[in-house]
C-alpha cells in the first residue's frame, strides 16, 4: 500500500529543508526524500546572505546559527593593480540586521533545519531515500516512488509533490518541463588551499589575468578556491595534469603559489558545469518546482540558494493554507512562480551582464578587468555600489517567515541525529564532494 502525506519533498537542500520546515509549523504533514545518507558534501552553496541570516532569526534560529564557525563577507571588489580594489558590491552599506554574507559550510546549515524540523511533529525527514519517478493519476502528478538504502521500494502520495532537487532535476524532467538555457562562457573548478594567519575574511576579490579568472572564498581555515575557465575545458586540464593546473592557479593568483603543493592530484579540484537556466512555468498539476529546479544560477554572486530559500518561503506563505484544506490547484501553484519571478529574472539579467561583459573577454583574452565605464562610474560614484549589493545580498523581494512558523529563539541542543553537529556538538567527519 502506498504511503500518504499532505506534501512531499524531493530533495533536502536549502530549498527543501526550508519548506519543509515552515509547513510542518503551519501543521502540515510535510516528508523531505534526501538520497543521501547525510548532507556531508563539499564545494555545494556555502554562502548565506542577509535575507536569509534575517529569515533564520524570525524563525528562532538566528542565535544557534551565529554559534556555527563561519567568515563574514562585507566587499566584493575587483582588483586595480595590486594596491588598489575596485569596489564592486558593498554590503557594509546595507540598512539591514546582517549587512554581510555568511560563509559556513552547507551542512552545518542544512544539520541546524533539520534540527529544527525534527521538534514538529507533522515533519518527516528521510535520510538516504532516493525518489526513482513520479506517481501520476491522470494528468496529475499524486507522488513518487522511492527506494531506500536497504532496496526498499515504496510510493509515498500527496496532495502537493515539490521537486527541490536541484539543476539536473528528476521531478522537473520527468514532469516535462523544460528549461531555458542562457549562454555561459565558462565552467568553475573548485578546491581548498590553506588560509594563513592574518588573512583577511571580509572581501572577495577576484583575479583576472591571462585568459584566467579566479576567486578565493575565506573560510574558517582555508580558502575555498572558484578558478573558472573556457567552457567544455574540463577533460583539457585533467589531460594536462596537476603540475600544469598548478601552474596555471599560480598565474591567475600569484599570491598563493607558495601553497599549490596542497594540491596533490586531480582529484582534488572537483569540476562545475556551470549552467543557466529557468523554467517559464513552474508547475504542473499536483507538482511545483522551486529552487535550482526552476531556476538554475550561476555561482557568481553565490545567489543560488538565497533564491531557493526565498522561493521556499514564498510556497509555505501561499500554499499552506491549501495543503490543510486538501489540495493546491494549478492556480495556486502558479501564484509561487508569479510571486518569485521578477527577483529571478532580476538576479540573472545581472549575471547574464557580467558574463558578457567580464567573464567573456577575460577568456577570450580581450581583458584583464572589469569594462572601463563600470571602472569609471563606480570611481565617481562608489554609492553605487550599494545596487548590485542589494540585488545579491537581499533582492528585489525579500520573503519573510509566515507568522504561523514564527519563533523565539531556542536553546541549541547539544547534537544532531544522523548528520554533522552543531557548534558544541560532535565533529562532523571529512565531507564527501557531491
Amino acid at each position: 500500500m502506498a504511503e500518504r502525506t499532505d506534501c512531499v519533498v524531493i530533495g533536502g537542500g536549502p530549498a527543501g529543508m526550508v519548506l519543509g520546515l515552515l509547513l510542518a509549523r503551519a501543521g502540515v504533514e510535510v516528508t523531505v526524500l534526501e538520497k543521501h545518507a547525510d548532507f556531508l558534501r563539499d564545494f555545494r552553496g556555502d554562502t548565506v546572505h542577509p535575507s536569509t541570516l534575517q529569515l533564520l532569526d524570525e524563525l528562532g534560529l538566528g542565535e544557534r546559527f551565529h554559534a556555527l564557525p563561519h567568515s563574514e563577507i562585507q566587499q566584493i571588489g575587483f582588483p586595480l593593480g595590486r594596491d588598489r580594489t575596485l569596489t564592486f558590491a558593498d554590503l557594509s552599506k546595507l540598512k539591514v540586521t546582517y549587512p554581510y554574507v555568511a560563509m559556513v559550510p552547507q551542512w552545518d546549515f542544512l544539520d541546524l533545519l533539520a534540527d529544527a524540523g525534527r521538534s514538529e511533529p507533522t515533519f518527516t525527514l528521510r535520510m538516504s531515500t532516493e525518489v526513482t519517478g513520479l506517481v501520476s493519476e491522470g494528468d496529475r502528478i499524486a507522488g513518487v516512488r522511492y527506494r531506500a538504502a536497504d532496496g526498499t521500494e515504496g510510493e509515498i502520495r500527496a496532495g502537493l509533490t515539490v521537486a527541490a532537487d536541484g539543476r539536473w532535476s528528476l521531478g522537473r524532467r520527468q514532469a516535462g518541463l523544460r528549461p531555458q538555457e542562457f549562454d555561459v562562457p565558462f565552467d568553475a573548478w573548485w578546491f581548498r588551499l590553506p588560509r594563513l594567519d592574518g588573512e583577511r575574511g571580509d572581501t572577495i576579490s577576484p583575479q583576472m589575468r591571462n585568459r584566467k579568472f579566479a576567486v578565493a572564498l575565506p573560510r574558517e581555515g582555508y580558502f575555498q578556491i572558484a578558478y573558472l575557465a573556457p567552457k567544455g575545458s574540463d577533460e583539457d586540464l585533467r589531460h594536462a595534469g596537476i603540475e600544469q593546473f598548478r601552474a596555471s592557479v599560480a598565474d591567475a593568483y600569484p599570491d598563493y603559489a607558495d601553497r599549490l603543493g596542497a594540491l596533490e592530484t586531480m582529484d582534488d579540484v572537483k569540476f562545475l558545469d556551470v549552467k543557466l537556466n529557468r523554467l517559464h512555468r513552474w508547475h504542473t498539476e499536483g507538482l511545483l518546482c522551486i529552487g535550482d529546479a526552476a531556476h538554475a544560477m550561476s555561482p557568481i554572486g553565490g545567489v543560488g540558494i538565497n533564491l531557493a530559500v526565498q522561493d521556499a518561503v514564498a510556497t509555505a506563505h501561499l500554499l499552506a493554507a491549501p495543503l490543510r484544506r486538501g489540495r493546491p490547484s494549478t492556480k495556486d501553484l502558479a501564484k509561487v512562480r508569479r510571486r518569485r519571478w521578477l527577483p529571478t529574472v532580476a538576479v540573472q539579467l545581472l549575471q547574464r551582464l557580467l558574463h558578457r561583459a567580464v567573464l567573456r573577454p577575460v577568456m577570450e583574452g580581450r581583458r584583464d578587468g572589469p569594462p572601463k565605464p563600470v571602472i569609471a562610474a563606480l570611481t565617481a560614484f562608489p554609492a553605487l555600489s550599494v545596487v548590485p549589493a542589494y540585488l545579491i545580498g537581499v533582492g528585489l523581494r525579500p520573503e519573510h517567515a509566515p507568522e504561523f512558523a514564527r519563533r523565539k529563539a531556542a536553546a541549541r541542543s547539544a547534537t544532531v541525529e544522523g548528520g554533522g553537529g552543531l557548534a558544541g556538538g560532535p565533529v562532523s567527519p571529512a565531507p564527501r564532494d557531491s
